[in-house]
């Protein structure tokens, strides 16, 4: 469990769902579950931020960012309620392994009993460095790793005044922390990191960056062999108590920057493609179209029943 900033407030809890959720993991109360977690507020205390808020409750820097327009990240003020972005909508893949959702910044992880998922936050590939989309596994796993920056790194860093050694050994200077994970694509990997800041950000060379308490508590339930599913999904839907909810992000391009795309037709045949789901419900465009320019990553309604009031 993360220390815990500022004062908490539960009083607002999206879709009723208790008590907030404070913990990596969630319970799956069946296996068509869709909805997870609670969003929470609380009153942030004088010397808080988000990077600080983040790593403390188990969310990105551009996360809290979305969840609170209009609030400063480096000084929100004591006694500023902040929304914590609890709440999430299971990607759309198959519940096994690793799956990471680029745009949400986050990495699940279904164990191999398949009652509950974990989920924390990750960083991304930067410009030129981008993360990749597609399915693998982990190829190999290595506690107190060593760390061989590759050629392309030593001359970036070297470029800008920084050379790098060969070899860095573990320790404190190492920027893969104290776990490692390598996927079956070269070059990848997931890590913990010697860095606090860059959690839930695009600031990697590609690889998928974790706090080192995150990867400490993920390391050993990753087998070598375990799948990894990576995948680009700005916009999610899920049914929860009987109602439609709808989770947007902002979408990023191949090159992990924020996308062009146009918006509202992606929605469109995001409805389409899971028209299984959207059958049955009334949809409310107007919110939709809300959430969509908003892009603040917190689960809403967008469609009731039929026939419900």
């Amino acid at each position: 469990m993360r220390y815990l900033s500022g004062k908490m407030v539960v009083g607002m809890l999206s879709a009723s769902l208790g008590a907030a959720v404070m913990a990596a993991d969630h319970a799956l109360d069946s296996v068509d579950q869709q909805v997870i977690g609670a969003v929470y507020t609380l009153d942030a205390v004088f010397e808080d931020t988000f990077a600080d808020l983040g790593e403390a409750h188990g969310f990105g820097f551009l996360e809290m960012q979305a969840a609170n327009p209009g609030v400063d990240p480096w000084l929100p003020g004591a006694g500023t309620s902040i929304r914590m972005p609890g709440q999430h909508i299971l990607p759309d893949t198959p519940r096994s392994g690793i799956v990471i959702n680029l745009p949400e910044y986050r990495l699940y992880h279904y164990p191999a009993d398949g009652g509950s998922v974990s989920t924390w936050p990750v960083g991304i590939g930067r410009e030129g460095w981008s993360s990749p989309i597609g399915e693998t596994r982990v190829a190999r796993k290595e506690a107190n790793p060593s760390w061989y920056p590759p050629q392309s790194i030593r001359e970036e860093h070297a470029a800008a005044g920084d050379p790098l050694p060969a070899v860095v050994p573990p320790g404190p200077d190492n920027p893969m922390g104290p776990f490692k994970m390598n996927l079956a694509m070269s070059g990848y990997v997931i890590h913990g990191t010697n860095k606090l800041f860059g959690i839930g950000m695009r600031v990697s060379h590609g690889c998928f960056r974790m706090n080192n308490q995150d990867v400490t508590e993920l390391f050993p339930q990753v087998p070598v062999g375990t799948a990894v599913t990576i995948v680009n999904q700005p916009y999610k839907l899920g049914v929860y108590a009987n109602k439609l909810y709808l989770e947007v992000h902002t979408p990023l391009d191949e090159h992990g920057f924020p996308s062009s795309l146009d918006k509202q037709a992606a929605i469109q045949e995001l409805l389409q493609a899971r028209s299984e789901l959207v059958a049955g419900y009334r949809l409310d465009w107007q919110s939709i179209r809300d959430m969509v320019y908003a892009e603040d990553g917190i689960p809403a309604v967008i469609g009731e029943p039929y026939g419900s009031l």
